[in-house]
């Protein structure tokens, strides 16, 4: 039984998990069971895309009043010839002069007419991707200290290179686009003020008290389609192939993009743990709690109406994280996990996307995951609708993760 009176501490053990029961994902709130495509997208889906905002993501920005792209660099050989590489801002702007930037790191593989896309957000700054000294140093909104930008200039260059590997990217065929997810919202409780939600609200206000009704990642996710907005004025990228893809924390805000803006062709969703699309009912490795007992991560994550005493009894909400993933249907969702990373609980990633399948299967989609177990490590299941892959290894996303990701595309845009 799932020890209650030290609910912060993650539990391992799936004999101290409590018996749960899933939520049906095709019954709506008032007893209607969904048996056609037409009761999904007129009557159920609606329902549960607003129980996700009030309960957990919050309500979508609306767009800025205006939105200017400023190229700040561009080279058209990076990578040994493999890719134009650019350097853009994104700024946004309301008519009574606030404004608020964002810097996108965007690859393009040469040779290529059309690139489908991979669009992301990055921890730190853009210039974790490459040791390059040219590339801007992105994100110190998180840290406007002296210290955090020498720290910038020096250690952090390169630092993620494992995480972007851009010449077997390019030579795929995709393009890649990312900006550091401290220029959209810096990741801190106060960072409401410093965040795109100050085209909006006022900042004093932010200052003294969040707004209600959002949250981080709603601002994250927010920041995904803006940056998909700009790659639909390149010529060179072919944004009817567009795939959103995350990790970690980013991981639960790509899943919401994806929910959010079916544009994204395909949703990426890598180690995203609870919160993301790890089965919140199981109370396995992280839980909705452990993010609001921690003082130092997770509570402006979520909208303010999650507060401790829910996200105690996930059991009481009226939805699971298998109905977000079943949000996203028709349209492709890849989850991964990792052997060692059992913080993110790796089964109950696998069974978001199993019981996501049936809505799938309304659409007559049946290359979905099946087997109900998840699949042995570095061995995948499923296809291009939904698919899982746990790679082996810790918390990271990878060149492994990468090319699943990478064949999941080639099925859906090739």
């Amino acid at each position: 039984m799932y020890k209650e009176t030290t609910p912060w501490e993650a539990n391992y053990d799936v004999n101290e998990m409590p018996a749960y029961t899933l939520p049906d994902v095709l019954t709506c709130q008032d007893g209607t069971v969904v048996k056609t495509v037409e009761d999904w997208e007129k009557k159920r889906r609606p329902e549960l895309f607003q129980m996700f905002k009030d309960v957990m993501y919050g309500e979508r920005l609306p767009l800025p009043d205006k939105v200017r792209y400023e190229i700040l660099s561009e080279k058209k050989d990076d990578l040994n010839n493999l890719a134009l590489r650019r350097e853009v801002r994104l700024h946004f702007e309301m008519n009574n002069g606030k404004s608020h930037f964002a810097d996108v790191l965007l690859y393009i593989p040469n040779g290529v007419e059309k690139a489908p896309v991979f669009t992301g957000l990055t921890f730190m700054g853009n210039q974790v991707a490459s040791a390059d000294k040219s590339l801007r140093v992105t994100g110190l909104s998180f840290d406007k200290s002296e210290e955090y930008r020498i720290k910038s200039e020096t250690e952090m260059r390169g630092f993620q290179v494992r995480r972007f590997p851009l010449e077997e990217i390019m030579k795929r065929g995709y393009a890649l686009a990312f900006a550091s997810y401290h220029d959209i919202f810096p990741d801190r409780e106060d960072g409401w003020s410093d965040s795109v939600y100050r085209l909006f609200f006022d900042e004093k206000e932010l200052a003294e008290k969040r707004p209600s009704g959002y949250s981080s990642i709603g601002a994250w996710a927010w920041g995904l389609s803006r940056i998909l907005d700009y790659l639909e004025t390149v010529p060179q990228i072919d944004a009817e192939k567009a795939a959103v893809y995350g990790h970690s924390r980013l991981g639960k805000s790509s899943l919401w993009a994806g929910v959010c803006d079916e544009r994204f062709k395909l949703t990426c969703v890598n180690d995203s743990g609870c919160g993301g699309a790890a089965l919140s009912r199981r109370l396995f490795g992280e839980t909705l709690y452990s993010m609001y007992a921690q003082h130092t991560i997770g509570r402006w994550w979520f909208t303010d109406n999650m507060d401790a005493e829910k996200a105690l009894h996930p059991e009481n909400l009226p939805l699971d994280q298998h109905e977000l993933v079943a949000l996203i249907a028709p349209r492709g969702v890849s989850i991964h996990s990792a052997s060692e990373d059992r913080w993110a609980d790796p089964e109950g990633e696998y069974l978001s996307g199993f019981h996501a399948g049936r809505v799938s299967k309304l659409y007559g989609n049946n290359d979905i995951l099946t087997g109900g177990k998840k699949p042995a490590t570095n061995v995948s299941e499923g296809g291009k609708h939904i698919s899982y892959f746990e790679r082996e290894g810790g918390h990271d996303i990878l060149l492994a993760d990468w090319n699943h990701y990478m064949d999941m595309a080639d099925q859906l845009f090739k």
